[in-house]
């Protein structure tokens, strides 16, 4: 074989035989479940108070959650997903799992964030900037997600769907509109409970397994 030929071999390797990031042998855990997880709970908590459920209006006992379960435990579910080589896992994960630890900081009364508005209306306008700057970041990830799975495209829509209602609700100042929000937030957590589990139900260690709906 010449080198030229050779050469052309090479590269048609590199091109073809390129790993598939998502599947890069590492000894790490897959850190899917926790991130999903730890995301659907959070969610859940929140969409719960969204929604008024219980009569509860104010939403501050999920910072808590939004410190550690949404916002560490996810965090770090992202920084295990780059050495994985899945890029996707990493960047979403990370970006929400600072969403959360974001969203708590905005609620604990000691950061002085709320308590800087003198204007409930401002206040409500500068969190609609808040959710639709994360509404558009979450559509980026709807296109991330188009060839990967329905599950995945279906949390993603799901999700979208919520950060632009409650940010319609934050900036029109409407409570239907915010409950809205909260019961497609509810819906979100509950496809990402699914996902979550499809994730931890590994074939050949559980009884049964979940489809995530593959996408040719």
């Amino acid at each position: 074989m010449s080198d030229v030929e050779k050469a052309r071999t090479s590269q048609t390797q590199l091109v073809h035989n390129t790993p598939n990031v998502a599947s890069r042998a590492t000894k790490i855990a897959n850190p899917g479940a926790l991130g999903l997880f730890s995301f659907a709970s959070t969610t859940l908590i929140l969409s719960l108070y969204n929604v008024n459920a219980r009569s509860i209006h104010t939403p501050n006992v999920v910072v808590g959650m939004a410190c550690f379960s949404g916002g560490l435990a996810q965090f770090l579910a992202g920084m295990w997903e780059f050495p994985r080589g899945n890029v996707f896992g990493a960047t979403a994960f990370t970006s929400y799992g600072a969403f959360w630890m974001s969203y708590a900081t905005i609620l604990i009364p000691g950061s002085g964030v709320l308590s800087a508005y003198t204007s409930p209306d401002e206040l409500s306008q500068a969190l609609g900037i808040y959710l639709i700057t994360w509404f558009v970041l979450t559509f980026m990830f709807l296109i991330g997600s188009l060839r990967r799975n329905m599950g995945l495209v279906s949390l993603f829509v799901s999700l979208c769907i919520t950060f632009i209602l409650l940010a319609t609700g934050a900036f029109a100042g409407s409570v239907s509109v915010t409950r809205a929000g909260g019961a497609f937030g509810i819906i979100t957590a509950w496809i990402a409970y699914y996902c979550g589990l499809s994730d931890l139900l590994v074939k050949d260690e559980s009884w049964f397994t979940l489809p995530l709906g593959n996408i040719v």
